[in-house]
């Protein structure tokens, strides 16, 4: 089981790779919107979460409030970023609503215990 958590977190934080250096790549080329790389990591980070968050045989478990916080905000990113893909332009407040959300869910992930 320990193998399966750790591939899981693996997967988790590629997609986190991959949301937050597609937003990346796209502000640095002066065209908001919303490339395949945010779309499969928003995805990624969804299903690797909640993956993550079956409770599996382990010593402790994680403290459900910060699971459902870091669902629910993985959630709206992935929302935000799903209904936006089509765009050729993405509202700026639009755009790094999503950055900041990817940044304070890393955050939750990182700093809460």
């Amino acid at each position: 089981m320990e193998a399966l958590r750790l591939v899981l977190r693996y997967l988790h934080l590629i997609g986190f790779a991959l949301l937050l250096g597609g937003a990346v790549a796209q502000y640095v080329s002066g065209k908001l919107r919303i490339n395949a790389a945010m779309l499969w990591g928003a995805g990624a980070q969804v299903v690797t979460g909640l993956a993550l968050s079956a409770p599996l045989a382990r010593d402790t478990q994680p403290d459900p409030v910060k699971l459902v916080v870091k669902g629910v905000v993985a959630l709206m990113i992935f929302v935000m970023v799903f209904f936006a893909r089509k765009r050729a332009d993405v509202n700026r407040g639009h755009f790094l609503a999503v950055v900041g959300l990817t940044l304070a869910n890393a955050a939750v992930a990182t700093f809460w215990h």
